[in-house]
Parts: C-alpha cells; structure tokens; sequence
C-alpha cells in the first residue's frame, strides 16, 4: 500500500510539473504571437511555482515578453509617435528584475550536477545598453508627477549599478549615480517611504559630495520613525557619533539641542551642555545653554559664570547678556532674603549695601541690554530695569523709564 502511495504522489507531482511548463510553452506561443500581456499573464504561476522544471528559462521568458513591450513603446518615441510612456518604463524595469532573476536560476547546477550559464551573455549586453532608459525612464515619470513611479526607475538605475548580472561586463563611470542616489532617496522621504529613502541613502553617503546630506536624511528618517524610547536612545547615539566623527558640522550641534530641548529634561540638557563645553570652550550657545540649565534651577552663580562664558566669545548676543542681568538680579533677590533679620524683617547697613552691589552688577547687563535692544524687539527688559532702579532709589532713571512705558507707573 505504501509502495502504492508513493507512485500515486510520484505521478501528482510528474502532472504538476507537467501542468507548469506547459504553462511556459504557451506563454512562449503567445510571445511569438505578440499577445504580450497575455503571455505575462499565463507565464505568472509558473514563475512561483516550485514545480516549473526550468526556472531560468521561465524567467528569461518573462525578461523576453517585458523587453519587447519596451521596445514597441521606445520605437514610437524615436519616431515621434504617441507612446505610453508608464508601459514603456514599467517594462524596462520588470524586464531587467526578471533578467536578475533569470541569471539567480542559471547559476544553479542541473540534473547532472553541473552549471551551465545560457542567459547571462545576451541578457548582461541587453540591460547594459538600455540602462540609461532606467534613468531616463525615472526623468519622465518625475515630469509626469507619478513620484512612485520615478522612485521605482530611478531605484532600479541605482540597483543595476551593483547588478551580478553585469558581473562579467566592464561598467562604463558612471556620473549619475550619486544624484540618482540622493534624489531618489529624497523623494521616497518626501512620500513618506522611509523604507526606500533610507535603502538610497545608503547609498548616496558613499559619494564624498552627498555623504553630509545623506547623513542628515537617515537621521531625520531615524528621528520621525522613532516610537519606543528604545528608538529614540538609537536616534540620540547616532546622532553623537556623527556630531563626534564631525565637530564642526553645525548642524549636529543643533539637532542634539533641539533632541534635549524637546526632552524637557534639564538635567540631562545640563550634562550635555557641560560635555560641550568641555570638547569646545568657544562654543557660545554651549555656554548658553549651560546657563539656562543652571538658571532654570536657581543655581544663579553657576548660570552667571555660564552666561559670562558665552558674553565672552559674543559681548553683544542680547539674550545672554540679558540672561546675565536677571540672574544677577535674581541672586540679589535670594541674597537679601538669606541677610534679613527674621525678626525686624530689615537688612542691616552693611548687608543692604551687598545686595545693592550685586544690583548693581545686574544694572550694567540690563543696561547694556537697552542698549542692544533699544525697541524691546529681543529682550523685555523694560521692567527689571525699572525694579532696579526703584530698588537703588533712582528715581530720575525711573521716571525716564516710564515715559518710555508708562505702564512701569502701575
């Protein structure tokens, strides 16, 4: 019965096969005939079936049926006729995949154990000839504004440029290839396929003259596909080995201020901050931001000294030298609490006279803050000068400030 069974199985799959490349015989026919959409149609299932006996022909075939749908389409463009010019592209693309793959099969021993390349010669000529319609093909589907369509012809310009099909060719220099590389990568980010845009980025990061570019694409790509904190710890260790392998690219820099800023986390902004300042003392918005680190939890000693760092390298960047005066005001303030006696709730002579020197401090960067900012287009600095003021009894200085905005009266 076993016995049985076996040969039962044995003539199902002899039918099968039988069955497949029958298929092959007669999309073959129906080539021949023309009728090309129907030869790709009735070819279809041989194609992924285990059972067709020979694969390499199979897909030669289907390369064969594309071509020469191309070719139909690329004579009436030479000779100025109405074309379809999606067919014309698509069947370029589909005939050199099929071509690839036809060669993958061709590779594999026969029956007998040995390998027999029959396809490869005319194939690798054939695709190498047309390659530049690849390109070419991806130019008119951009101008038509069919942008899956360009990616589609201009990624298989760039796959053909690593193609094993060509192995044994000699690839002419090809000057297109790193544009083609960039643009198509951008323009699958622009579609949102980061998939894609990432595959071609890759790619053109190995040219010197789009490595920049391509880097920061596959950091934005990282950033907007980060979902898990998992994600955006990878995002944030790539961006600090680019920012480390490139110190003087700024824009490094700037998405890591922007990656902790959005963090809202100001311990860790602060860590990063110091450890800036630290490979780059004259990095001024390091400084900066070490300051508003420190500002922002009330270490106003540590703030000033961060501040004064950045006014340093930048006398008149008005933000910091405003920063400068309100945390030198603000420690003035916590000064004046820490000397008051808790009994009379009034400052000595002498301790009144250090609060008003470290006021005093604060007026000449609030002052040189109006100076800078003379319309407040910056900075409000308006009413901590005024508070200045009334605090050392200036009172000719607060009148002045009140013409100014009248609003300080109240």
């Amino acid at each position: 019965m076993k016995k049985i069974f076996m040969m039962a199985m044995m003539a199902v799959a002899a039918t099968t096969a039988f069955a497949q490349d029958n298929l092959v015989k007669q999309a073959n026919k129906q080539y021949k005939e023309g009728k090309l959409e129907q030869a790709a149609a009735t070819l279809a299932p041989a194609l992924q079936s285990a059972e067709t006996t020979d694969k390499a022909e199979a897909w030669n075939l289907l390369n064969d049926i594309k071509y020469k749908a191309y070719n139909e389409e690329y004579q009436k463009l030479a000779l100025h006729q109405d074309y379809n010019a999606d067919r014309m592209v698509n069947a370029l693309i589909e005939g050199f995949y099929a071509a690839q793959e036809c060669d993958k099969y061709d590779q594999q021993p026969n029956a007998k154990g040995k390998v027999k390349i029959r396809f490869r010669k005319n194939n690798a000529q054939r695709y190498m000839n047309e390659r530049q319609w690849l390109y070419n093909g991806g130019v008119l589907q951009y101008q038509d504004k069919n942008m899956a369509g360009a990616i589609k012809a201009w990624g298989a310009y760039i796959d053909s440029s690593k193609s094993p099909l060509f192995q044994e060719l000699t690839m002419p220099q090809d000057t297109l290839l790193a544009d083609a590389a960039y643009n198509t990568a951008l323009l699958a980010y622009q579609e949102k396929d980061y998939e894609t845009a990432k595959k071609f980025a890759d790619v053109a990061a190995g040219f010197p003259d789009k490595e920049d570019e391509a880097i920061n694409m596959k950091l934005f790509i990282q950033k907007e596909t980060a979902q898990t904190k998992a994600d955006s710890l990878a995002y944030l260790a790539e961006l600090k080995k680019q920012h480390a392998a490139k110190p003087d690219k700024e824009q490094y820099f700037n998405l890591l201020q922007e990656y902790y800023s959005r963090a809202n986390d100001n311990k860790a902004m602060k860590a990063w901050a110091k450890e800036e300042t630290g490979i780059n003392a004259q990095n001024k918005m390091a400084w900066a931001l070490l300051g508003e680190a420190e500002m922002n939890e009330e270490h106003w000693d540590a703030a000033i000294d961060a501040f004064k760092k950045a006014t340093e390298i930048d006398p008149n960047w008005v933000p910091v030298v405003f920063n400068t005066g309100i945390c030198l005001n603000s420690k003035a303030i916590a000064l004046n609490d820490e000397l008051m006696d808790k009994k009379t709730m009034a400052l000595t002579n002498e301790n009144a006279e250090k609060v008003k020197d470290v006021l005093r401090q604060a007026l000449v960067y609030l002052e040189k803050t109006r100076e800078l900012d003379p319309n407040r287009e910056t900075t409000h600095w308006a009413y901590p000068l005024y508070r200045i003021y009334y605090s050392l009894g200036d009172k000719a200085k607060m009148a002045e400030l009140e013409t100014i905005d009248p609003s300080l009266k109240q």
